[in-house]
């Protein structure tokens, strides 16, 4: 019998650690080819691995809340399939893995960063009560950060470790000195304390939550937020849809939501005004070919989460539909990969389906933009006939464009939600299904 390493694998381009969660086979257990071996998260995502091979589970390498450098082994199967990996050492006093493994394996953790020890090796604080990854603590290194301090970085990993991201974003904000002497001095005004009774209930925020409100605070520290808000008559797109939708869902089996005509009309206002697709680095403003809308999906959680429409501009309405019905369904049952949420350069978040009739989004940072979609409400209106204008019954919804201040300014972030409602209400109703 044959024993074959299962590696990290590398879950996106800028993903270089995941943190064990669960670990859904244990021991001595038998495993299928390609069925889940264990549960990881990283700062993009949670998702399951599989094994490479079929066989027992041999030896599990990590714990649950270790955080693991991509490229590590985890874990070992024992395998019947002899010509994937000799169970003899090499002649180099290997493990055992086969050499093209494993120099892909060091290519990989070479890439990541260069750490002290061991990729998979924890290192704790002086005190022993909280671990950082390698990783972590060479970062902290370089930057002068003492283990004293590190301590005090809020962690989005499980059980409050510090990830990438979060000593990164710590950076960011940093607006500290600090000496072993003489302590820290800070000008970052700490949390008003909270006055708890008994009657009270206290639920720790999960890892997503945690991420989210880091991210969302340092948004709006990052980028000074202004909001223009236009109405749109969306009578026609109301109509067409409720002509077509049923024909949709006998033929593809699946329902024709708003959502898609929406993102649609965003996407053509991005072709006429580029200068919204954008992103801000220093003092540089990076001009993004590509358009690829995010669009904001609340979990079962109540938590939120934001996949990404790779491209979205070279996919027809049909293709719209089905992506964003796609992407929506596997964020609610934590199928998504972590690429699937990164590369967003706009994004659009739909509140009307909360029965809101406008909001004030938040950037997603590094994009500049974001519009929230509000409810879809009867109104009446006048309407202009050459006989004259008259009173009539119209669907109406509110457009709110948020937008980083710094380089977009209200002519821009005004004209960009301006001509997406004029596509909206120019929307051809005899447009073919």
């Amino acid at each position: 019998m044959a024993e074959v390493e299962i590696i990290m694998p590398k879950m996106g381009e800028s993903v270089m650690e995941a943190t064990i969660l669960t670990w859904l086979k244990k021991e001595g257990e038998s495993i299928e080819a390609d069925e889940s071996l264990l549960e990881v998260a990283t700062d993009k995502v949670d998702t399951e691995i599989p094994t490479t091979h079929a066989g027992v589970v041999k030896k599990i390498l990590a714990k649950e809340g270790d955080v693991i450098q991509v490229g590590s082994a985890i874990a070992v199967i024992a395998t019947e399939v002899e010509d994937v990996i000799s169970d003899t050492p090499d002649s180099k006093g290997g493990s055992g893995v086969n050499e093209t493994n494993g120099q892909d394996r060091e290519a990989v953790v070479e890439e990541a960063a260069a750490t002290e020890g061991s990729p998979s090796m924890l290192s704790s604080t002086s005190d022993g009560n909280r671990f950082y990854s390698p990783l972590v603590r060479n970062i902290a290194k370089k930057e002068g950060i003492t283990l004293e301090e590190l301590d005090r970085v809020p962690g989005s990993g499980k059980e409050g470790r510090v990830t990438k991201k979060d000593i990164l974003s710590y950076l960011k904000s940093r607006q500290t000195v600090y000496s072993p002497a003489g302590g820290a001095s800070s000008s970052v005004k700490s949390s008003v304390p909270v006055s708890i009774s008994e009657e009270d209930e206290i639920v720790e925020m999960d890892r997503m939550r945690k991420m989210i409100a880091d991210r969302m605070v340092e948004s709006k520290r990052i980028a000074p937020h202004v909001t223009s808000f236009v109405e749109a008559d969306v009578t026609n797109v109301v109509n067409w849809r409720n002509t077509v939708k049923k024909t949709f869902m006998e033929r593809e089996g699946e329902p024709l939501t708003f959502t898609p005509i929406f993102i649609e009309a965003v996407i053509k206002a991005i072709r006429d005004y580029p200068n919204i697709n954008i992103q801000v680095d220093g003092s540089r403003i990076i001009k993004k070919k590509r358009i690829n809308i995010g669009m904001a999906v609340a979990l079962p959680t109540g938590n939120l989460i934001v996949p990404v429409i790779h491209d979205a501009d070279k996919l027809s309405l049909m293709g719209l539909s089905k992506k964003v019905n796609d992407l929506a369904r596997r964020a609610r049952n934590n199928e998504l990969k972590p690429d699937e949420l990164s590369g967003g350069t706009f994004t659009v978040s739909n509140v009307g389906s909360f029965g809101n009739i406008m909001g004030t989004p938040i950037i997603l940072q590094p994009q500049v933009g974001i519009l929230a979609l509000g409810a879809i409400q009867k109104k009446p209106a006048v309407i202009e006939t050459p006989h004259g204008d008259t009173i009539g019954i119209r669907h109406k919804m509110f457009l709110s464009h948020s937008y980083d201040h710094r380089v977009v300014d209200g002519a821009l972030g005004g004209m960009v939600v301006r001509r997406v409602a004029d596509y909206l209400e120019d929307f051809d109703f005899k447009r073919p299904l």
